[in-house]
């Protein structure tokens, strides 16, 4: 290009348009820039492909009894079955069932069971907190002390007594875990909503006759979601070391259901005599699952949180 042809060019021309920061490239950036974050997060991907794979990658489906064989049950890591057909990777629990795909299938019990209890506690402490948050007076004092009275009983405890009631089930679970968690969010939604309805959009909202509702979940809702998303994603690793408690109590997810929890628990027995594995390996995968699912947590926090300066 010529000195006079350049003259001629728009300003700018030529140069390479900057690239648009869009809202998820801004999302990985910042996780990649914290290492915590970023093996966090490759954690719980790697914990959640493996439960949603399972089906695909799991050696052995271990609901399937037809493909069991007890003469190769508390087989040790690496050994072959009886047929020849199949090696056991991380070997194999009393039930003849392999461990890793024992583990797989797991994984799919306790995430299902956290993702879904969180879920509808969270929807269910929401509306509860917004609520009071807004109406204020006897609604708001009625609900607090609805709320306390949940808080001022350990977790643990009011989850004990509702399986008591209800009996063993991955249903029976979720509404113990829902139980126990929707006061959490409740007071959250609650803190958040009073700070948001004395600020000037919500008098604006006000001021203009506009519909509580509308101004509930159009205006408050929004505002007050970052730090919900933060609590109900530490929330989840809450509800999974719950259910695993439980299910080790005996009084979680039945035998049948090879949560990581049971796992754990059916392999308790075992250690004594030295079959090590059939409690180890569950029990790294849920330390796994745990350790991601907290390590992300706190970066959202740190993320969500506009006090943070980027």
């Amino acid at each position: 290009m010529t000195d006079a042809a350049a003259d001629n060019m728009p300003p700018g021309a030529g140069r390479a348009a900057p690239a648009v920061e869009t809202p998820w490239r801004r999302f990985m950036a910042d996780f990649c820039a914290n290492r915590l974050a970023l093996f966090g997060l490759v954690l719980v991907i790697v914990v959640a492909a493996a439960a949603l794979l399972a089906p695909w990658l799991a050696p052995q489906n271990p609901y399937d009894i037809a493909k069991l064989d007890i003469f190769d049950s508390k087989m040790p890591p690496g050994s072959a079955s009886s047929d020849g057909t199949l090696t056991y990777w991380l070997g194999t629990d009393g039930q003849a069932r392999d461990m890793l795909s024992a583990m797989m299938y797991g994984m799919r019990v306790s995430l299902l069971v956290g993702a879904v209890s969180v879920v509808v506690a969270l929807a269910i402490g929401t509306v509860v907190g917004l609520t009071a948050a807004f109406f204020g007076g006897r609604v708001d004092a009625f609900l607090m002390r609805c709320v306390d009275i949940q808080l001022s009983f350990p977790a643990i405890l009011v989850a004990l007594i509702l399986l008591a009631v209800l009996g063993q089930g991955v249903d029976k679970v979720l509404y113990a875990l829902i139980a126990v968690q929707w006061a959490y969010f409740a007071r959250a939604a609650r803190a958040a909503a009073l700070v948001e309805r004395e600020k000037e959009y919500v008098e604006a909202a006000r001021c203009l006759a506009l519909p509580r509702r509308r101004i509930l979940w159009r205006h408050l809702l929004p505002n007050c979601l970052p730090p919900l998303i933060v609590i109900a994603t530490v929330e989840v690793a809450h509800a999974i070391a719950l259910e695993a408690t439980l299910s080790f109590l005996g009084l979680g997810v039945p035998v049948t259901e090879p949560s990581l929890g049971k796992l754990i628990a059916n392999g308790f027995e075992f250690l004594m005599a030295g079959k090590y594995w059939i409690a180890l390996f569950p029990g790294l995968a849920l330390a796994m699952a745990l350790i991601g699912i907290n390590l992300v947590g706190d970066h959202l926090r740190d993320i969500l949180n506009p006090r943070n300066a980027r």
